[in-house]
């Protein structure tokens, strides 16, 4: 079990968390800072230049979950870490990592009002220098700016007029009852290379559907791994049939086969799309989701794609476009069309 404290840099999370310990037996304190601490430590300059924040480095992110793994076989747990997180698809990476290695995960946010904020960030700063006062309020904005996600996917608790130990006590007692326990699919991850079958889904304006996992950053399509001695089309309609409710019964016509290639962390291998044809008004009333596999879905244009999208994805579903259009599959190699 982790207890992942939340919230904005300068709020306390540290210090309440090492309240926290003493409240929950065999507790044991988990910094993800000391993880960028031995990234910053190991990674080149030009590196670190590229990005605002160690949180950024995808290195980092599989470290965190990986390290808490190690973790949690010398320790029993809980495991409270202290660690701000406002990038919503940072946070579907991490935990739907936790979650496929079958750790759960509780969610709290530590939240104070703004004058509050300013004043603790003004009083450590007289501690540990002015350099952290500028850290922590250049953090301000991206704080509130992830407010509305983050107060849907925590157990809030607003600890403006709070002694450490109070919010630590609360936390404790939220936590013993299961409060902020995110339920997410426990997706394993893969071990070598994978087939997977997506489909693409339709409206009357000829845009494309889309799904936000929980477990993963970014939005995709709806689709999945193909099990073992599975057809990869019944693995399309099972997959859209398990992820939106809904039942396609007619055939698929194949639209891509892309070629994934492998990279490091991932294993790549086949992506098929399948086209799943137009849905009217009456089929997206039967849509309804997994909450603990998908938070949200849309349908988008080209251009909203691009936005959404990974690259491969993107370059994927381009194909998929052009596929349909001119009536015949198409074979891609990392989303680039070969033998046309």
């Amino acid at each position: 079990m982790i207890i992942w404290l939340n919230g904005a840099s300068g709020v306390g999370k540290t210090t309440v968390a090492n309240e926290l310990l003493d409240l929950l037996p065999g507790s044991v304190l988990y910094d993800p800072e000391l993880v960028g601490a031995g990234l910053r430590a190991m990674l080149p300059k030009e590196r670190l230049a590229e990005v605002d924040d160690l949180t950024d480095l995808p290195s980092w992110r599989r470290m965190v979950v990986d390290t808490a793994a190690a973790l949690l076989t010398e320790v029993p747990g809980p495991l409270v870490a202290p660690m701000t997180l406002l990038d919503q698809a940072h946070r579907d990476e991490i935990f739907g990592g936790l979650a496929a290695r079958r750790i759960p995960v509780q969610h709290f946010l530590l939240h104070v009002d703004e004058t509050f904020l300013r004043a603790r960030i003004d009083q450590r700063a007289s501690v540990e220098g002015e350099a952290v006062r500028g850290r922590c309020l250049a953090n301000l904005p991206r704080y509130d700016a992830a407010l509305a996600w983050l107060s849907a996917d925590t157990h809030p608790l607003e600890a403006s007029r709070l002694t450490p130990r109070q919010a630590a006590t609360l936390l404790a007692e939220a936590a013993r009852r299961g409060d902020g326990t995110r339920q997410i699919v426990q997706t394993p991850a893969p071990r070598a290379e994978t087939l997977a079958a997506g489909v693409l889904l339709f409206d009357d304006q000829d845009r494309v559907l889309l799904v936000d996992p929980t477990y993963k950053p970014g939005w995709e399509f709806p689709g999945g791994v193909v099990e073992a001695g599975e057809p990869p089309a019944r693995a399309a309609v099972r997959e859209v049939a398990e992820e939106l409710g809904l039942r396609l019964t007619h055939d698929l016509p194949l639209l891509v086969v892309d070629w994934e290639p492998p990279r490091p962390g991932h294993y790549g291998g086949l992506r098929l799309l399948f086209d799943g044809g137009r849905l009217d008004a009456d089929r997206l009333r039967e849509v309804l989701l997994p909450g603990a596999e998908l938070r949200d879905w849309r349908f988008v244009d080209e251009e909203e794609a691009t936005t959404l999208l990974s690259p491969g994805r993107l370059a994927r579903l381009r194909g998929a476009l052009r596929a349909r259009a001119e009536g015949r599959p198409l074979n891609l190699e990392a989303g680039v069309p070969v033998g046309v």
